[in-house]
């Protein structure tokens, strides 16, 4: 199984970022694909126009949330992988690590790169242009 943790500052608040994260049209903004979700445990998701899909298992408002996680690449009989999402309040706004591990073994290096570039840097687009 591969593993790995990435940490990214928001010019946002950890609420807003929680909340934002957690709402189908929000989440579709800030990424760029298509999302359905809703802040409700058990709820099922799908993220990036049916690619990914999950189910969220814990949610502590607005510090962690943590989902069962896949995508189509995922091998058939692959179990769903862990993502848990830890937001902290700190002065230039909220800083998120994203904890993803069970990832099928040899799939890791593909998520890493695929979180940076499908999330972490159009969230920060997406995020500043509501400052300015």
């Amino acid at each position: 199984m591969d593993s790995f943790e990435l940490t990214c500052v928001f010019p946002v608040s950890a609420s807003y970022l929680y909340n934002a994260w957690l709402d189908s049209e929000t989440h579709s903004l800030f990424t760029g694909g298509m999302a359905a979700i809703e802040p409700r445990i058990d709820s099922y998701f799908t993220a990036w126009n049916g690619y990914i899909t999950g189910k969220i298992v814990e949610l502590d408002p607005p510090k962690r949330i943590l989902m069962h996680w896949r995508t189509t690449d995922f091998p058939a009989e692959a179990e769903n992988s862990l993502l848990e999402l830890t937001l902290e309040e700190i002065s230039s706004g909220c800083q998120l690590t994203l904890r993803h591990t069970e990832i099928p073994k040899g799939q890791g290096s593909q998520y890493l790169k695929g979180w940076d570039l499908h999330y972490f840097i159009p969230m920060k687009v997406y995020f500043s242009t509501l400052l300015n």
